[in-house]
């Protein structure tokens, strides 16, 4: 009945998101439009699609009225080190939600917050 979900994520500035999940290893594969300013764009990594939505399109498109900024919804990325990749993202200008800690004695989680300031979790296993 259904097949092939996504996580759309609304944005007042659809480059701008774009171009921080790509600088995360996410692969473009949707524009609109081609050429010009973008309203939407999706994105890949490891089959897990994200798509960035502008806010205005949204509510003039569709008649929504999406909420433009905070924590609405988590972007959840594995990772061999999440120490390591929280630093580099930091450090390059992503907003600190939570330090690298130990969770349930197995994993290591810290959170950074995207250009809109949705929560992504950097995770990995311990054992």
């Amino acid at each position: 009945m259904f097949r092939t979900p996504q996580v759309i994520l609304f944005s007042e500035d659809v480059p701008r998101a774009a171009a921080f999940y790509s600088r995360l290893g996410f692969t473009e594969t949707f524009r609109v439009p081609s050429e010009g300013g973008p309203i939407h764009v999706d994105l890949v990594l490891d089959g897990y699609k994200i798509g960035i939505a502008s806010v205005v399109s949204t509510r003039n498109d569709h008649g929504l009225d999406p909420v433009p900024e905070g924590q609405r919804a988590a972007v959840v990325l594995w990772t061999d080190d999440t120490a390591a990749a929280y630093a580099e993202l930091t450090a390059s200008g992503a907003p600190a939600l939570a330090a690298p800690h130990t969770w349930l004695d197995r994993l290591l989680i810290a959170w950074i917050a995207d250009p809109d300031g949705n929560p992504i979790q950097l995770v990995q296993h311990l054992r």
